[in-house]
């Protein structure tokens, strides 16, 4: 059973409770009894699956589920966005500036500035343009006016809060650690509150005139937090952070090639691409033709969330060992962690629904809900753990399926090289604006950014799919034997019950659940 099969069958490893292969042929008796040919049977510690090729063959006749490229639109429809309202004095900034320096990628660096914003406003203190932490792991030296129109993010942000772009002369030349202006997050609980920054903070910022904070991110609290603090959130989040023209005019043009130069500028465009959502509307508005609509795949499996996961994906010893020098380099503190603390087992972690899903993994959710061949599928990154070879599922069953690096010529990708911020930001784009949005690992910060933008301007019409991965893990290594229409109903199941329309939990994200009154407004 180790042999990898004839080549016309395509074997691809999985490592789920036990380690599994799944066998994708056209003719299913060729892998496993005649007669049983629809059905999921596992022996031992094999999972033999004929490829759900046969039910997707079988079902391109067959009409797509009615909600699979909606959202609930009543109940979605009913929250209109509001967070450009607002009603409070403009911040004078009096009491010194507050310097920030991010880090992480760019989805990391936005909610950064974003809380950066919010925690000058309650110190009544001036934000200087922040900057973004040079990194190991994303080796992008790019800054904010790299990524951000600057003079639009300070613009709109006056009625609220002062900002500059350089610290003034006189305080340029402090030693802003010897004078413990000097910041970090281990200075700063995790989600601490605005009662924190001003019992904390505010003393040393009235002392020196200046605060340094090094490396901040998730450093401000969802809750308890005033209206009028969450509010700023969301004005900075979905209108003072617009990218600038170099990354909207390739986003523009990813766009087109997405829709195959046959669509209307999407309902989102003109906030993600800017005026070049006009120059679309000007190259197809001669064209009749019904637009072409994608699904944006966002299938974070890059090394990094691999090696954070500390779950297996079947490559054995080889794979425990890549993995571990990675987090060796890259993530000392979890090194340390996993050296002095019992933690629990990789399979544990998967049967709770925290391992990231796998290429294959995702392809047969895809299938299940009922994504045809013909499907075109946008997938965010292409730096697959594993490399392209990890992609053969997907591309096997979805052949439309592309990246950015596809689309784009080799010249229009040139200016972006090595700026990993960057080209997330065409990423983006490209989720964002898509007709169906598809997450494999609901906590990351891009799936989180985009879900939320969706939301707010989608107007009930951009439906995201965010599977449940617990009760995917579930349905994925505790049966023994399913039959295809039964995986099916329970896919689509466990998806369906994550599209209701909910407003903004508790302590959760406004980034990611922006139906709150601090954001949004109800019509109904």
């Amino acid at each position: 059973m180790e042999s990898i099969p004839e080549p016309s069958l395509l074997g691809i490893r999985l490592h789920l409770r036990h380690q599994y292969r799944f066998l994708f042929g056209k003719n299913g008796e060729n892998l496993i009894k005649a007669g049983s040919h629809r059905k999921v049977i596992m022996e031992g510690c094999w999972l033999w699956l004929p490829m759900p090729w046969q039910s997707v063959e079988q079902g391109q006749n067959k009409a797509e589920p009615k909600d699979l490229w909606q959202e609930p639109f009543v109940p979605a429809s009913s929250w209109k966005p509001c967070a450009d309202q607002h009603s409070w004095e403009p911040n004078e900034g009096k009491n010194g500036y507050v310097l920030v320096t991010a880090n992480g990628g760019m989805n990391q660096q936005r909610v950064a500035v974003c809380n950066a914003v919010v925690v000058a406003h309650l110190l009544n203190s001036t934000l200087v343009v922040p900057k973004f932490l040079y990194s190991s792991v994303w080796r992008d030296v790019s800054q904010f006016s790299d990524i951000y129109q600057e003079d639009y993010f300070i613009n709109y942000l006056t009625p609220d809060i002062r900002i500059v772009k350089e610290l003034p002369v006189e305080l340029r030349s402090l030693d802003l650690k010897a004078i413990g202006s000097l910041v970090t997050d281990e200075d700063i609980p995790k989600e601490a509150k605005p009662s924190f920054y001003l019992k904390y903070i505010l003393p040393i910022l009235l002392k020196n005139g200046v605060v340094h904070f090094l490396g901040f991110g998730n450093r401000l609290a969802f809750d308890p937090i005033p209206f009028h603090l969450q509010r700023l959130r969301c004005r900075c989040n979905f209108y003072a952070l617009q990218f600038v023209p170099k990354i909207q005019e390739t986003g523009a043009l990813l766009l087109q090639r997405l829709r195959q130069n046959e669509s209307y500028p999407g309902l989102l465009d003109h906030y993600l691409v800017g005026s070049y959502a006009k120059a679309i509307t000007k190259e197809n508005q001669s064209r009749r033709k019904k637009a072409s609509r994608y699904l944006a795949l966002h299938l974070r499996f890059e090394i990094d969330m691999v090696a954070h996961s500390l779950c297996e994906f079947g490559g054995g010893d080889e794979e425990r060992r890549e993995l571990q020098a990675y987090r060796e380099i890259h993530f000392p503190a979890l090194t340390l962690l996993l050296k002095t603390t019992k933690l629990p087992s990789p399979q544990a972690l998967r049967l709770e629904g925290l391992c990231p899903l796998t290429p294959e993994e995702a392809v047969l959710m895809l299938a299940a809900l009922g994504f045809n061949r013909k499907t075109s599928i946008f997938v965010a990154g292409s730096q697959i753990y594993g490399g392209r070879s990890r992609l053969i599922a997907l591309t096997s069953l979805y052949p439309k399926l592309v990246t950015k690096e596809n689309l784009l010529t080799s010249t229009e990708l040139e200016p972006f090289m090595n700026f990993s911020s960057q080209l997330a930001a065409l990423d983006f784009i490209g989720c964002t604006a898509a007709d169906a949005f598809a997450i494999t690992d609901s906590g990351s910060q891009l799936s989180s950014l985009v879900s939320g933008y969706r939301i707010y301007y989608g107007g009930g019409k951009m439906p995201t799919i965010r599977p449940n991965k617990r009760r995917l893990a579930s349905i994925f290594t505790k049966n023994h034997t399913i039959e295809w229409r039964v995986f099916e109903q329970r896919i689509r199941k466990a998806v369906r019950q994550t599209k209701h329309v909910q407003t903004r939990p508790k302590a959760r994200s406004v980034y990611r659940y922006p139906r709150c009154k601090e954001c949004m407004c109800r019509t109904d």
